[in-house]
């Protein structure tokens, strides 16, 4: 019998993964590689910029189409995208990931031409349901198609450049929506879209050469879990519009906001137990919750998510109606949260140089803690480059834990998970990001109503039912009348990020429920890229040896 000698850098993980099918890390960078990131990248940063768009050209479309509940033209593409979730990853197992990916640029680019020519209400809030379902496909697959590429170990780097440009898309989108309302061209906003996912799609059909799986549509369609796919979007969406309702539309305690958040929770609940025991081809194997490191990382994704999306909503109404800033100058200051894009690339790279996750995340949960607990002793009376300080601190941290949850969760789990496993991430992570909205709205709701003196109440009508709406009043105040407000305002923010330290500390001590488990240096033969299935067959000599190896077991890691 020949043998092979295994050197210091061929670990016994790397040898079973050759024997089971997997492919030993030989993903090429070349010209493909990099079209293809970037065409996923470009077709990111569009369902990015779709999000935050629309939110300073919502009064001037509503105006435009007559259109009396506007918040839904941002809701629905919000709540379309987080329930298709799960079933995106389904159908890139099911059809293949160039097809899925194709289908749901498709609907973007025809949920982009429908709001972009709608004519009226009905019209407009079918196009962004459309345009969620292509959105939301579009994040999953993303991170799908990069898991097909690229190595565990290697893929924080990119993942992280993923986060860049999720990052850049959602801060320019408000300046991009609003400069288009304000020169009467709002259609634009949904146009632009069009040849974005065009050339993406083009990319995508030539470049992404991913096998296809057999079998007929039939065939295929027969293995979607339908009655899951039923039970997780009509929860979420039940659950989710009660989130959104609770102390707008309706007060929190009313049957109006209780019933859907209730039966969309409970619905949830039910979802998973299907999934576990009954799903012939389930949305989410009970293997991909069943360790305590993915679900620590599952838990660490949605905290995480809620933190951030908590600040990026309440940072600027401190700036407003504590510092008296202008929209626009609030989200200069924001800008400060953009410190968690370069943390993010760096935790990457160490990941990828060190082949560990479990430091530096445990110290990106140290540092949103502390800052949130500086952020609570904020006063009217300090300057605002202590609380971008702050801001910059929390950012450092989320960005380092956003970055990284990945490998928590698919580290203990076969690389033929990751499609399924990564869908359901990008779930989590979009419904928590309802919750940081709600859950800190709903906080600084109370406060105000109990801090701001009872003499500026009196001047809004119908009383402070919605604080932001309390905020433009302010600079018109005298200064001392102002002030008063200003610190009213900076202590019931005070309670917000109370409630955030909470939050986060849990994250941080789920993150004390991971192992630090090595990573995958392999990926799945099954969806490996031509040039890389190549390599894998040039090697398969060496993979008999090596099963050979193992059973004598002479290997030295």
């Amino acid at each position: 019998m020949s043998r092979v000698n295994v050197n210091s850098q061929t670990t016994i993980n790397e040898v079973g993964a050759a024997v089971q099918g997997e492919v030993v890390a030989k993903t090429h960078k070349g010209p493909r590689f990099w079209l293809i990131f970037c065409s996923i990248c470009l077709s990111l940063f569009a369902a990015a910029l779709e999000l935050t768009v629309v939110s300073t050209a919502l009064p001037t479309i509503a105006s435009d189409l007559h259109i009396d509940e506007f918040t839904w033209v941002g809701s629905a593409y919000a709540l379309a995208s987080t329930a298709f979730l799960p079933m995106s990853g389904a159908m890139a197992e099911v059809f293949g990931r160039r097809p899925a990916l194709l289908f749901c640029l498709a609907c973007f680019f025809l949920g982009s031409g429908i709001c972009g020519g709608a004519s009226n209400s009905s019209m407009m809030l079918a196009g962004r349901t459309v345009q969620g379902l292509g959105g939301g496909g579009i994040q999953a697959l993303g991170y799908i198609v990069l898991a097909d590429i690229t190595t565990l170990r290697e893929r924080g780097v990119y993942a992280s450049l993923f986060g860049l440009t999720w990052s850049i898309a959602s801060l320019i989108g408000p300046i991009v929506g609003g400069t288009l309302a304000d020169k009467g061209q709002w259609r634009w906003i949904f146009y632009m879209n069009l040849p974005i996912a065009g050339v993406a799609s083009v990319l995508v059909g030539v470049l992404l050469n991913l096998p296809t799986p057999p079998g007929s549509i039939q065939e295929k369609l027969a293995k979607i879990d339908w009655i899951g796919n039923v039970i997780v979007i009509g929860s979420t969406t039940s659950a989710a519009i009660g989130l959104t309702w609770g102390g707008v539309t309706a007060p929190w305690d009313s049957a109006q906001t209780l019933a859907p958040l209730i039966i969309g929770l409970v619905g949830l609940v039910l979802f998973m137990v299907y999934e576990a025991k009954w799903a012939k081809n389930p949305l989410v194997p009970f293997h991909v919750v069943n360790n305590r490191t993915s679900v620590s990382g599952y838990l660490q994704t949605f905290i995480s998510a809620v933190g951030a999306l908590c600040l990026t909503y309440m940072y600027p109404v401190y700036f407003q109606a504590v510092k008296n800033a202008t929209p626009i100058k609030s989200g200069v200051y924001l800008l400060g949260m953009s410190a968690l894009v370069p943390a993010a690339i760096v935790a990457g790279v160490m990941v990828k140089k060190t082949g560990r996750y479990r430091p530096q995340m445990l110290v990106g949960w140290c540092l949103p803690v502390i800052g949130t607990g500086l952020m609570s002793t904020l006063h009217a009376y300090h300057t605002v480059g202590r609380a971008i300080g702050y801001l910059v601190i929390v950012a450092v941290g989320i960005g380092a834990v956003y970055s990284t949850t990945m490998f928590p969760i698919q580290a203990p789990l076969p690389v033929q998970s990751s499609a399924l496993s990564l869908s359901f991430m990008s779930f989590v992570r979009a419904f928590a990001g309802i919750w940081g909205v709600t859950i800190g709205s709903t906080v600084l709701q109370n406060q105000a109503n109990k801090k701001l003196p009872q003499w500026f109440k009196d001047q809004l009508p119908g009383g402070i039912d919605v604080a932001y709406s309390a905020i433009p009043r302010i600079p018109m105040l005298p200064p001392d009348q102002r002030f008063e407000v200003n610190e009213a305002f900076a202590l019931s923010l005070q309670v917000v990020w109370e409630v955030l330290i909470g939050i986060l500390g849990l994250g941080l001590l789920s993150a004390l429920l991971m192992k630090g488990i090595p990573l995958h240096s392999v990926v799945d033969q099954k969806w490996t890229m031509q040039e890389n299935a190549a390599a894998a067959a040039a090697d398969k000599e060496k993979n008999i040896e090596m099963e050979a190896v193992v059973d004598d077991k002479p290997v030295h890691a």
